[in-house]
């Protein structure tokens, strides 16, 4: 594979113009970064979205995530609340079910998501 640039916080033209149009984003933007040979690296850009109420993550991996940038936070079924902002971080075992209860429009989220076994 050949070298290859990309910049985190550049969001992809047709979001960036939706947004600045004001239109309403349904669904986050999830980008691999690099190919998944066992360690998946995956760019994503949450701009307010949410995951539904009675929807719960059970990954088959563990899951490192960093909040590059915005504001997020996410739900467990035991009612626990774990609040992230820039620069935080957080490992999630696999099948430790989660979800997403809220991230922040403006500015949007940048996440930068590592999925494998990494334990």
């Amino acid at each position: 594979m050949a070298s290859h640039r990309q910049n985190l916080f550049e969001l992809p033209p047709e979001l960036a113009a939706a947004l600045g149009a004001g239109e309403e984003i349904r669904e986050e933007h999830m980008e691999a970064l690099l190919p998944d040979h066992g360690v998946l690296i995956e760019r994503i850009i949450s701009t307010g979205q949410a995951s539904p109420q009675d929807f719960w993550y059970d990954q088959e991996r563990d899951e490192w995530v960093v909040l590059i940038q915005g504001e997020a936070r996410l739900a467990y079924p035991d009612g626990r609340m774990v609040g992230l902002k820039a620069g935080d971080w957080l490992f999630i075992p696999a099948h430790e079910r989660h979800r997403v209860d809220w991230t922040s429009k403006e500015p949007p989220c940048i996440w930068l998501a590592v999925h494998g076994r990494l334990k």
